[in-house]
């Protein structure tokens, strides 16, 4: 039995406007999470951006899920050393947690000589996500759509047009999911939600077949971002700003505070107008051109 696996896990940005809770894409953003058996104890190690956010104790997500991996196949290793090397904003609609718990699962499962599938995997990180967007995208890459049927994630992969670009400005503040998700609307009118209807199956059908002039149209949301952009002071403002620039269509990212622009040109005018427009609301923010990641998390074996 190998006795190391590393694994790299792209960050995700999902909901894409108005495929909330359904689409998720991922993006050539990374962390990376090594699991090596060793002859006794625990050691966690966490490194790179935000460290002050993400635990180095047992609480830590990625060791968490790990040992979800270990309960369910019956395996108890005698000491474990984790490295979260963390390359994704932490709690900025990007999908670090999910990372982190897709990296503790899938090398778990490595060094049990993967007992579970995949697909497995995957229902064991909605388990801990509650939502299976981020965790999809972010394990197959590319375009992912993903449905709940009980406990069980349904998903389908699609490639993306290999000149699409998302321009994302990441505030210099954070937003939680449980806040975001609070002021949503416990129902919704039956005519908003044939709109994002509507709009989520023509973005997808755009992405899939390339017609990405309908991006502007189809990203048109009705269901969670008209009450999530008022906790993102000037929202409005690095939008408009994009799309003067040349985006194709602007969301946010995840739940937020993240604002992502599709683009296939202009991708440094556009992030210069976006963060010029965050200044403008005595906001700071820092600028990243994400290519999409096809291939998504990867697991390397080291060791014995």
């Amino acid at each position: 039995m190998p006795n190391k696996a590393t694994a790299r896990v792209p960050a995700s940005t999902t909901n894409l406007g108005p495929g909330f809770d359904v689409l998720g894409l991922a993006l050539q953003l990374y962390s990376t999470i090594s699991l090596e058996e060793i002859g006794d104890g625990t050691e966690i190690e966490v490194a790179g951006v935000d460290v002050d956010k993400l635990s180095n104790n047992e609480s830590n997500i990625a060791y968490r899920a790990a040992n979800l991996v270990f309960d369910k196949c019956g395996y108890k290793p005698k000491g474990l050393r984790l490295v979260l090397t963390n390359g994704i904003p932490a709690i900025r609609g990007l999908g670090g947690s999910g990372t982190a718990i897709l990296g503790g699962l899938l090398t778990a499962n490595a060094l049990c000589d993967n007992p579970f599938s995949r697909t497995e995997l995957l229902d064991f990180a909605t388990e801990f996500e509650g939502h299976p967007d981020n965790v999809a995208a972010s394990l197959l890459g590319g375009l992912v759509i993903s449905m709940m049927q009980g406990s069980h994630v349904h998903s389908i992969q699609l490639d993306c047009d290999s000149d699409l670009r998302v321009v994302v400005a990441i505030p210099d503040f954070s937003l939680s999911t449980k806040v975001a998700r609070g002021v949503l609307p416990q129902t919704v009118d039956f005519a908003d939600a044939i709109h994002n209807v509507s709009r989520s199956s023509m973005l997808v059908a755009a992405i899939a077949t390339g017609k990405l002039e309908m991006l502007s149209l189809a990203m048109a949301d009705r269901l969670h971002q008209p009450y999530r952009t008022s906790l993102i002071p000037g929202f409005d403002d690095v939008a408009e700003s994009a799309m003067r620039a040349g985006a194709l269509s602007v969301a946010l990212s995840g739940a937020g505070p993240s604002i992502a622009a599709y683009c296939t040109t202009s991708t440094d005018e556009i992030g210069s107008q976006m963060s010029q427009a965050f200044q403008r609301n005595q906001i700071s923010c820092d600028i990243k051109v994400l290519p999409i990641d096809s291939a998504g998390a990867t697991v390397q074996m080291n060791g014995i």
